[in-house]
């Protein structure tokens, strides 16, 4: 698998596909333009003001306040200045990040250093509608002439052709700008090169290296092994790649982190007119002996480095596809969704380009898990007749990666995190979220954990999921446990559709759970023990705030900080003062 780090991404809207232009041009005024219709959605987003901590409805009720109450107008700017695309990118986040006075603002010139400094291409507001939204003045920079009348259907077929020109040169420009802040801020490529240098500092240490332990693991057969065998894992993407010839029949298929090569051979036999299969570690050999051993060397291609670094063959500029299995431990462990987020910005097309899975969502609840309580801390209370309960105080300062059974959980479950991949930037992999968490215990009962678990979702047409989709639990005897391999044209096993396949209109959604009501996978779950047991009855309100973000020690590790309080119910006042504990994944 390649190299988890990455540059920072940058959110765009996506473009009207052709029912809403054609609506819109049948809805709205003639005098509506180009720039109205794509900067439209962004506009209608929530925005916060350039100089307050407020938030309007819209960016042009925010700008509208911003020039009523502090006499500054952000489009006037962008056109006395003559800026770009980038530099307008830049002056929003520099003002939301340096907060200049309207003096200061009135006296720009439009040489300013900043407006050359790639640190302000950076948000400053996450998902900021500002870089999204496109104001009056010339953003895309197009040179077409003005778009024709449509008072015959001569004139109506120009204009079509027209907006299809534009269309077609703002979707270049989406890729083009992605390219851009990957290339200028790729992070990765300035660690690769200091590390081509020289393995030690100039003070003569060591330099810290997260990457070369995590790649030389995945060279040894057991760990592939040991997920291939995981059958929820495995044969959830064979049903995904195998029952959506829409997806993949045809398509260029890019493979991030490819192992044995696995799901390339699936997208292969699915009918993939080229597949790319991209490992860093040393696995990639194997995987190309996989290959050839398969008969599909004409179809698959693996290359062997890191997803960051890497060209596609000649003749391929963007894939159809990007299939990969990132997930680790508490989903985020091992930080390989960044070098995915980093391959969707350099290689999926820009328009129709679908990513597998494109959701996962971390899920969080109660449990009492009296067993491994008793088994990693309590057995320390008595050993032989002594006292060696030091030797369990450690346990809270780490998450422990076990299987709970369903019926150790006591609450409704909490989503703390729903990452949809294909706007997700990498800044948000760092986050703090509320939960509140509801006791189900029938009777007092001791709550030792909290408990984390993520479900993945597959659709069909690489959109989100219905907010009310459940993913699909395993049982025992589940036909999805049948042995996959070997397909050879087999039929997949039957399995019960996920619950929005039969529904009109919504995308067939292919989807597995990691949590404790599924048959285990490899992941397990991920148990965050209480060094304060917390009493719950039936009712019982868990509420607090749960924070995951990469570790300074070692980027492939998490650190986790748990804030929380107990009500007896949700009218109640907390008892005590918030808990606060901190853990380590790894």
């Amino acid at each position: 698998m390649s190299l988890r780090l990455s540059a920072h991404h940058l959110k765009a809207e996506s473009i009207p596909d052709e029912d809403e232009r054609s609506s819109s041009s049948q809805d709205e005024d003639d005098d509506q333009n180009w720039d109205d219709w794509v900067s439209d959605s962004a506009d209608k987003r929530p925005c916060k003001s350039l100089f307050e901590d407020k938030t309007f409805p819209s960016v042009s009720d925010a700008l509208n306040h911003d020039k009523t109450h502090h006499g500054f107008d952000l489009e006037a700017i962008f056109t006395r200045l003559s800026l770009d695309p980038y530099q307008r990118i830049r002056l929003v986040n520099w003002i939301r990040k340096q907060k200049p006075s309207i003096d200061q603002l009135s006296s720009l010139k439009g040489d300013e250093a900043f407006l050359s400094a790639d640190e302000y291409l950076i948000p400053t507001v996450e998902d900021d509608p500002l870089l999204q939204v496109q104001l009056s003045g010339d953003w895309s920079d197009e040179s077409d002439d003005e778009l024709p009348e449509a008072a015959d259907l001569p004139g109506a077929v120009r204009r079509v052709c027209v907006l299809e020109k534009r269309l077609q040169k703002a979707q270049q420009a989406l890729s083009d700008y992605r390219a851009f802040v990957g290339d200028r801020l790729n992070l990765a490529g300035l660690a690769d090169s200091l590390r081509e240098e020289g393995s030690s500092g100039q003070d003569g240490t060591s330099r810290r290296d997260d990457d070369t332990h995590y790649f030389e693991s995945y060279g040894e057969n057991d760990i592939h092994a040991i997920m291939i065998q995981d059958k929820v894992r495995t044969a959830t993407y064979a049903q995904y790649i195998m029952s959506t010839p829409e997806v993949f029949r045809d398509a260029i298929v890019l493979d991030v982190g490819c192992g044995t090569g696995i799901l390339s051979l699936f997208a292969a036999r699915a009918g993939a007119k080229r597949v790319l299969a991209v490992d860093a570690s040393p696995i990639a050999e194997k995987a190309e002996q996989i290959v050839k051993a398969n008969g599909l060397d004409d179809v698959i291609t693996v290359i062997h480095g890191k997803v960051e670094d890497i060209k596609l063959p000649d003749g391929i500029a963007h894939v159809d596809v990007i299939v990969s299995e990132w997930m680790g431990y508490a989903l985020l462990y091992e930080s390989m969704l960044d070098s995915v987020l980093r391959a969707r910005d350099r290689f999926l097309k820009p328009e129709g380009g679908i990513m597998a899975p494109s959701q996962c969502k971390m899920v969080l609840g109660l449990s009492e898990v009296s067993e491994l309580f008793k088994e990693r801390i309590g057995w320390w209370d008595d050993v032989y007749g002594f006292d060696l309960s030091v030797m369990g105080k450690d346990v809270y300062d780490e998450a422990i990666v076990d299987i709970v059974g369903t019926e150790t959980m006591l609450s409704d479950r909490c989503v703390i995190k729903d990452l949809y991949v294909p706007d997700l930037a990498p800044k948000q992999l760092d986050f703090t979220s509320p939960f509140t968490l509801v006791s189900t215990a029938e009777r007092r009962t001791k709550i030792h954990a909290l408990v984390l678990y993520f479900d993945v979702f597959f659709t069909s047409t690489g959109e989100s999921v219905p907010p009310e989709t459940r993913a699909y639990v395993v049982r025992e005897g589940d036909p999805i446990l049948a042995e996959v391999w070997p397909l050879g044209g087999r039929p997949h096993p039957t399995r019960r559709m996920s619950t929005t396949d039969h529904l009109k209109g919504r995308p067939k959604v292919t989807s597995f759970s990691t949590g404790p009501d599924s048959v285990p996978t490899h992941w397990k779950q991920t148990i965050f023990l209480l060094r304060d047991p917390i009493t719950v009855t039936e009712g019982t309100v868990v509420q607090g705030t749960f924070t995951c973000r990469k570790s300074d020690e070692n980027s492939r590790e998490l650190d986790v900080e748990i804030h929380y309080v107990v009500k007896e119910s949700a009218d109640q006042e907390p008892e005590g003062e918030a808990v606060v504990q901190i853990f380590k994944v790894r």
